[in-house]
């Protein structure tokens, strides 16, 4: 089962950060901000996925940019509305889709840290 996930060729990655990020930067970080990489927060942890096409703007997964999209990935749904963090009332076989895609991306992308739940602080 641990081979379910890994990516076809080896990701080196970065040891993972807890670093606060605030949703503004989070919101910032869509792909349409120059200067800004492209992130995606699944579960309030924080992803890097700049370089993958499929987050570009007008892309197929654009649509989880710079944004937590825990709810769409578990409903496996690309509706905008549907990218927010709200996950815990969704149903079990809903919350595994979610944790499978939790282990997809942090066995590919680095972990940028975490979303910041009082961003006033930052």
């Amino acid at each position: 089962m641990s081979g379910k996930f890994e990516p076809k060729q080896k990701v080196e990655l970065d040891p993972p950060k807890d670093d606060p990020i605030s949703l503004d930067y989070l919101s910032k970080c869509d792909g349409t901000h120059e200067g800004y990489p492209t992130y995606v927060a699944i579960k309030g942890t924080v992803f890097d996925v700049t370089g993958n096409k499929a987050y570009e703007p007008g892309a197929s997964y654009s649509v989880f940019a710079g944004k937590d999209a825990s709810r769409a990935l578990a409903q496996s749904s690309l509706k905008k509305e549907e990218c927010r963090p709200e996950w815990e009332d969704l149903k079990p076989e809903h919350k595994k889709v979610l944790d499978d895609w939790y282990t997809f991306f942090s066995k590919r992308y680095n972990i940028k840290g975490k979303v910041a739940t009082d961003s006033a602080n930052l």
